[in-house]
């Protein structure tokens, strides 16, 4: 069983094909998918979508305002947010709240606009015992800055490519490292490193589906990646680590169970 931790499933890019799209991932071994928000305007659609793929794979929800979207975001959207994770309604409330953080990557931004909706969504999953999905695109430092201010109960780290001593701290906090479609070129000798080095009980697996297509994607006509890309990415994982693909499937998948309790009560 492998575990997508992190799929963007309502995006745009699979509105002709997500019945397939999901039917492939499941041949593919994919058992669960955590399906991350990234503004209020796709709450529904993520919950809505959590609701028709509820199993085979597994369709787990995460609420959030991406830093990248927090320029359109209202007042009142967090708490939507904040109700949202009170709720008991099993069929829409989230695993984890996500997917959050701050991006220095991007030339317009407003940084403090970012860092008020990264701390109150921090404050939001503090309080309703979440865990968070974080975004932290040429911002580690900073996130962890915040995250020592603001506890939660652990997350994930989306797509990490920080260094080593901010992988060790997150790894402190309570924190998965998600490793996927960067880690399959051979040229990204820091992230492979990484992949092949840090603690295994510290790497979880995901695809960023659409987005971050794995090497063998990345040049095609068609670069979108997918769930399905799931094994071949534990398989370069497994390759850098000296392991078999069912080791490593095995090993993320308890890690990211362990991670998202609310993910480990649904995804049997």
């Amino acid at each position: 069983m492998l575990i997508d931790t992190h799929c963007h499933l309502d995006a745009v890019e699979f509105d002709a094909d997500r019945d397939e799209v999901v039917v492939a991932a499941r041949r593919a071994g994919v058992r669960a998918m955590m399906l991350p928000a990234v503004e209020r305007a796709n709450f529904a659609a993520v919950a809505a979508l959590c609701r028709d793929y509820a199993d085979r794979p597994v369709c787990a929800p995460a609420y959030g305002i991406h830093p990248l979207y927090v320029a359109r975001a209202q007042a009142d959207d967090l708490a939507t947010l904040e109700t949202l994770c009170a709720l008991a309604n099993a069929d829409v409330q989230p695993v984890a709240v996500g997917e959050i953080g701050l991006d220095r990557f991007v030339a317009e931004r407003d940084d403090a606009l970012q860092t008020q909706y990264f701390t109150a969504q921090l404050q939001i999953a503090r309080r309703a015992t979440l865990p968070v999905l974080l975004h932290g695109r040429r911002a580690m430092d900073q996130v962890l800055y915040h995250l020592r201010r603001i506890p939660v109960v652990g997350g994930i780290i989306h797509a990490f490519n920080g260094s080593r001593r901010q992988a060790d701290e997150f790894i402190r906090l309570g924190f998965k490292l998600g490793f996927g479609g960067a880690m399959t070129f051979p040229r990204a000798h820091r992230i492979r490193e990484l992949a092949a080095t840090l603690p295994l009980e510290a790497i979880v697996l995901e695809t960023d589906a659409p987005d971050i297509p794995p090497e063998w994607i990345a040049t095609s006509a068609r670069p979108r990646n997918s769930p399905d890309q799931l094994p071949r990415i534990a398989a370069v994982l497994a390759e850098l680590r000296g392991l078999t693909p069912a080791a490593v499937a095995q090993a993320t998948t308890t890690n990211a169970l362990a991670v998202l309790p609310g993910l480990a009560k649904i995804a049997h």
